[in-house]
């Protein structure tokens, strides 16, 4: 088990984080994807300030699914750890 909150699933196959396994992840992902749509339909005139906003975003995004990804970021192959 481990030691922080888990709120992605790790990918079978590859690196990273599947989809959101409980409620905290899944408010995370729609905040994300709520402030991509309103940042792109606000400022669709001001396409540099959507990257200004988009690209901060993301990399949070990254962060906090990485530390609360089960088991962590690494390789996996498909095998059920």
């Amino acid at each position: 088990m481990s030691e922080g909150p888990e709120w992605f699933a790790p990918k079978r196959y590859g690196w990273g984080a599947g989809p959101p396994t409980s409620w905290q992840g899944w408010i995370v992902t729609i905040t994300f994807v709520a402030l991509g749509i309103g940042a792109g339909l606000f400022f669709a005139e001001r396409p540099i300030v959507v990257v200004a906003i988009f690209v901060p975003a993301t990399i949070v995004l990254l962060v906090v699914t990485a530390k609360t990804t089960r088991g962590g970021w690494r390789w996996r192959w498909g095998s059920d750890d």
